[in-house]
């Protein structure tokens, strides 16, 4: 499986599959569930919402409405709004039950961004870390291409760096 490491807004991606930076309540308020929400107009936060809420770790898969996609997968890595951080076993999950979500389907393409870091309070490289680990330890049936996403140029930096390291010591 490819895995790459890319800068940019993930609502602009072309994806199978987009994975959705969500909280156990599924609805979509700012960083990542906002530029999806804005890209793919509030008819996916209200279809998000209705299937929520889910457990930390957990997936929720909707429609990708206007995105350049088939589906939104929402990974909730952190607890919902206030109620929490995100926990190194929380990314974890979400990480492997969203590729394994995309897999099901038989998805070829997902873009994933640093889940449960930023105002998910869990620190960016131990993140992308747990993430990029998840990704390369990953078998799977469909999918042929990842993407970890980065918004800003520190984010890019830090996440190619992790994601470098994670490749090179794998077998």
């Amino acid at each position: 499986m490819e895995f790459t490491v890319v800068q940019g807004d993930i609502a602009d991606q072309s994806a199978d599959t987009l994975v959705n930076a969500a909280g156990t309540s599924l609805r979509m308020g700012s960083g990542v569930a906002g530029a999806l929400r804005r890209a793919a107009g509030e008819e996916l936060n209200e279809t998000a919402m209705a299937k929520g809420p889910i457990d930390l770790g957990d997936v929720a898969v909707t429609d990708a409405f206007a995105l350049d996609a088939d589906y939104v997968i929402h990974a909730a890595a952190m607890p919902h709004y206030g109620d929490g951080q995100a926990t190194a076993e929380s990314i974890r999950s979400a990480t492997r039950n969203a590729l394994e979500a995309a897999d099901e389907r038989g998805c070829e393409s997902l873009v994933i961004p640093a889940l449960g870091c930023g105002v998910a309070g869990f620190e960016l490289s131990s993140g992308a870390e747990i993430i990029c680990s998840v990704v390369d330890e990953y078998e799977p049936h469909s999918l042929s291409s990842v993407r970890f996403i980065a918004y800003s140029d520190e984010e890019y930096e830090t996440v190619r760096s992790v994601a470098a390291a994670v490749t090179e010591r794998s077998p």
